[in-house]
C-alpha cells in the first residue's frame, strides 16, 4: 500500500514537472524572433534563435516572423505630372525590425499590412504625381520606386518596420484611353511610312535620273571616240592606198579589181547585166589590164 502511495505521488510530481517544462521553456526558431510579455508588459525580446526559459503562468511568448514579408496592393489609378492618367500596380517587401516597437504600434502583421499599404498607396500617388507619364512607363522608373522606398521605409520606422524593397509591377492607360493611343500610334506610324515611301520614290528617281544621264554621255563618248578612231583609220587606210598607188600604179589597180569582183560576185545569186568592152572587165579580156583603156 505504502509503494503504490509512493508510485503515485512520483506520478503527479512527474506530470507537475512536465506542465512546469512545458510553461517555463519555448524555443525561438531561425525564422522567428519573440517577445516576452509578463502581465500584459513586453519585458525581453529574442532575436536570435535558441531554447529559452520563463516564468510560468505570468509570462506569455509572441512569436514575430523574421523573414522578409511581402505586401501587395491594389490597382491604384493615378495623375502624371503631364495630366495622364495611370493604372498603376505597386508591391513592397518589409521585415520586422524592432520587435518591442511593432508589438506596442500595430500587434500583428495583417494589421501592419493594412497601415504599409495605405502608405505605399500615398507614397505612389505622391512620388507618381509628380513625373510624367515617360517617365513612370520608360525612363526613370527605378529613380521613382528607389523614392518611393525611402518614403515608405521613413514612414513605417514608427511601426518598427524596414522596408527592403518597392517596384512598380504595371504602369498602363486606362482601358477607354489605350484604345486612342493605339489609333493616334498606328496613324502616326503609317504617316512616317507614307512619308519613307515618297522620299524613296523620290531617290529612286534621282538615282535613275543620274544614271540615265551617265549612260547617255557615255554612250555619246563612246560614239565620239569610234568616230574619231574610224576616221584616223580610213585617213590611214587612204594614206596607204595613196602610197600603194603611187609605187605601183598597174598593181593597185589589179588589187582594187580583186576587191571589186569579190564584193560583187560574193553572193551565188548574183546577176550582172554589163557589156563585156566596159573598164570592170578589162581584166577578163586582158590580164594585163590595158584593154580599152
Amino acid at each position: 500500500m505504502r509503494f503504490n502511495l509512493t508510485g503515485g505521488v512520483g506520478v503527479v510530481l512527474a506530470v507537475v514537472a512536465l506542465i512546469v517544462a512545458y510553461g517555463t521553456l519555448y524555443t525561438v526558431h531561425q525564422t522567428q524572433q519573440a517577445l516576452v510579455i509578463r502581465l500584459g508588459q513586453p519585458v525581453k525580446v529574442r532575436t536570435d534563435p535558441g531554447l529559452y526559459a520563463k516564468w510560468p503562468l505570468i509570462d506569455s511568448v509572441i512569436v514575430i516572423d523574421k523573414r522578409i514579408l511581402d505586401l501587395e496592393a491594389p490597382s491604384q489609378e493615378v495623375i502624371a505630372s503631364d495630366q495622364k492618367r495611370l493604372v498603376v500596380d505597386s508591391f513592397a517587401r518589409y521585415r520586422v525590425q524592432n520587435p518591442l516597437k511593432f508589438y506596442q504600434t500595430v500587434g500583428s502583421i495583417e494589421a501592419v499590412n493594412t497601415r504599409l499599404s495605405t502608405l505605399l498607396i500615398s507614397a505612389l500617388r505622391r512620388v507618381l504625381g509628380e513625373a510624367t507619364f515617360i517617365q513612370v512607363v520608360r525612363d526613370e522608373r527605378p529613380q521613382l520606386t528607389q523614392k518611393m522606398r525611402e518614403q515608405l521605409d521613413h514612414e513605417a520606422a514608427a511601426f518598427g518596420i524596414a522596408v527592403v524593397d518597392v517596384r512598380i509591377r504595371r504602369a498602363d492607360l486606362p482601358e477607354q484611353n489605350s484604345q486612342a493611343v493605339y489609333q493616334r500610334m498606328q496613324t502616326e506610324r503609317q504617316r512616317e511610312a507614307a512619308e519613307f515611301r515618297a522620299q524613296g520614290s523620290q531617290r529612286s528617281q534621282e538615282i535613275r535620273s543620274k544614271a540615265d544621264r551617265d549612260v547617255t554621255v557615255l554612250v555619246a563618248e563612246a560614239t565620239s571616240k569610234a568616230e574619231q578612231i574610224r576616221g584616223e583609220g580610213d585617213a590611214q587606210r587612204n594614206r596607204i592606198f595613196a602610197d600603194a598607188y603611187g609605187k605601183d600604179q598597174d598593181f593597185f589597180g589589179f588589187y582594187r579589181s580583186m576587191q571589186a569582183y569579190e564584193t560583187g560576185f560574193g553572193h551565188s545569186d548574183t546577176r550582172m547585166l554589163l557589156n563585156l568592152d566596159t573598164n570592170f572587165f578589162r581584166y577578163f579580156v586582158d590580164p594585163s589590164g590595158k584593154a580599152n583603156k
